[in-house]
């Protein structure tokens, strides 16, 4: 199974649809939460937001999805990826509650030639990231720098640096 993509790989316009989809709990939503010190109420407190917001019940944190899709899709955008240059933009559209299950999808906008390197080139991306019933969640754009095949070529091929088994 191939893991990412080649500059040469990557047409404009072509969508890459991820999968599988992630369930989002209530566990995933703490624990990012503590991880990155947002201890907002609205993430972490039923009381609050039950009887202050306007949602009536915790949201996932905007961040966890962004990670989310950006992590489904690097089989196929950024496996092979040498630097993500960039986030252009990111947008959370809708809100995400616990028990949701969000799916990703992301469609190639532009590719171009490295001009000082001729072995990568960017590959300009917008990933769209959706509920279980088609509600967008999420959108951001994004460049990444990508290797040519010839780059994967003298840096070992598919799988560069897997040692093979010795036997005993």
């Amino acid at each position: 199974m191939q893991f990412g993509r080649y500059y040469e790989e990557f047409e404009v316009g072509a969508v890459y649809k991820h999968w599988p989809g992630k369930t989002v709990t209530e566990y995933d939503d703490h624990l990012f939460c503590l991880l990155t010190m947002n201890h907002h109420p609205l993430h972490m407190d039923v009381n609050y937001a039950e009887n202050t917001t306007d949602f009536g019940k915790n949201v996932v944190v905007g961040n966890y999805i962004y990670s989310l899709l950006l992590g489904m899709s690097v089989p196929d955008v950024s496996g092979k990826a040498i630097a993500n240059l960039e986030i252009e933009s990111l947008r959370h559209v809708k809100p995400t509650f616990h028990g949701d299950t969000i799916y990703g999808e992301t469609e190639v906008l532009d590719k171009t030639p490295s001009k000082s390197k001729d072995d990568r080139g960017v590959v300009y991306v917008e990933t769209r990231g959706y509920k279980q019933d088609g509600t967008v969640v999420c959108i951001f754009r994004r460049k990444v720098m990508v290797p040519k095949q010839s780059y994967g070529e003298a840096r070992g091929g598919e799988q560069p640096g897997r040692p093979e088994p010795v036997s005993n």
